[in-house]
């Protein structure tokens, strides 16, 4: 039996049914890449388990060691508040167990080839490139220190080719997809591309696409999703978190 820690991939939850189907085909995915190491998935909000509950799951059979990873693409108010405070719940509750919070994905040279996975796949080739500008669409946030990390990955994105790339979001921030899309057709860009920064669909992705679709983008991509760059992440951040020296607490506060 292994004694590696368990890894808990913690996702936002969505009351649409695509984002939980999502979650779950990425987890299986990170799954067959690591036969051995148990890999068991919990939600924040609308779906279950939740983190307690996952947690308990895993205490019951035995597990006394676990990396928490969170399935987001930067440290937003999720990353810093929601999930320490549930786990903090559960070492509380749960005698011995020790826990390890992974880093959340972002930024990571792995996302911006599922990002380009993601575009080739809308129809683009390597060829276009330096002849698209891309609109970088996340879900937004109030967080500044998420908007900068956005904002650099964009930057990042831009210098591997692209003649383009701006932020945009669609929720708690500005430009919104749509204000992107005709900024860059504005400045005579003639091939606009909306690139959706998220991980699963649901209903920010859905107002991202009805943004593109609005402002006339010439493509737009799919969600990361599944992509095998984000499960090769997931077991990226997992092993660097379990081979930290020391443990690190769950309880921030």
């Amino acid at each position: 039996m292994s004694h590696a820690p368990a890894l808990l991939v913690i996702a936002h939850g969505s009351r649409d049914p695509r984002h939980a189907a999502t979650v779950h085909a990425l987890v299986a995915r990170a799954r067959t890449l690591r036969p051995g190491l148990r890999v068991e998935t919990a939600f924040l909000d609308f779906n279950t388990p939740s983190v307690g509950q996952a947690l308990s799951s895993l205490y019951l059979s035995g597990v006394r060691e676990v990396v928490a990873l969170p399935l987001l693409l930067t440290r937003a108010f999720h990353a810093k508040s929601d999930i320490p405070a549930a786990l903090a719940e559960s070492t509380a509750r749960l005698p011995g167990l020790s826990v390890r919070v992974a880093d959340v994905l972002g930024p990571s040279p792995l996302l911006l080839s599922a990002l380009d996975r993601r575009l080739a796949e809308a129809g683009l080739t390597p060829a276009d490139r330096a002849t698209t500008a891309v609109v970088l669409a996340s879900a937004g946030s109030t967080d500044p220190e998420a908007i900068a990390a956005i904002a650099e990955t964009a930057r990042e994105w831009r210098h591997t080719g692209w003649c383009a790339v701006r932020p945009a979001f669609a929720s708690a921030a500005l430009p919104r997809t749509e204000d992107a899309v005709r900024a860059l057709r504005a400045e005579g860009f003639a091939r606009v591309a909306v690139a959706p920064y998220v991980i699963a669909p649901g209903r920010l992705p859905d107002r991202i696409a009805a943004g593109a679709e609005a402002a006339g983008a010439d493509m737009l991509a799919d969600v990361l999703g599944a992509a095998p760059e984000l499960a090769h992440l997931l077991l990226r951040r997992y092993d660097a978190s379990a081979a930290a020296p020391g443990r690190l607490p769950a309880l921030t506060a």
